[in-house]
């Protein structure tokens, strides 16, 4: 059965990716840090927009705007050279993501906010912090 097709249009995505079998994918600060730099250049790279974001020790979630039809270059810039850069670190080869990245489309201002809500509350759902805000990396 093939997979459906992405949703590649411009305008608001929500984009997810989590390590192979739910493994740690940032193990300390740097790694944060790292991806986040990865981030601000395929950014300015693929002139995307990042809204939101939360960096989980396994997973991640971005709110990003394309304002072209290039989510997928942006993501692939994104996901290789950190699973590249990880992958160097950890002293680790083979599949570094679960698989490809999760997205969708944001067709409505009422999804726009729950899905930052989403976003920010996802340190307080996984027991982290008590309030929004007290996460670094989000």
């Amino acid at each position: 059965m093939s997979r459906r097709p992405r949703i590649d249009l411009a305008g608001y995505h929500h984009v997810m990716n989590r390590g192979v079998n739910c493994s740690t994918v940032f193990v300390d600060d740097d790694d944060y840090e790292v991806f986040l730099k990865i981030v601000c250049k395929a950014c300015n790279d693929y002139q995307v927009v990042l809204h939101d974001y939360c960096l989980m020790s396994n997973h991640f979630h971005l709110l990003v705007e394309t304002k072209m039809e290039n989510l997928s270059l942006f993501m692939k810039h994104v996901n290789s050279n950190y699973a590249i850069y990880a992958n160097k670190k950890q002293k680790r080869s083979g599949h570094f993501w679960q698989g490809r990245f999760y997205s969708r489309y944001i067709v409505n201002d009422t999804y726009y906010y729950t899905l930052i809500r989403y976003i920010e509350q996802n340190p307080i759902e996984a027991g982290i912090v008590s309030m929004v805000g007290e996460y670094p990396y989000t």
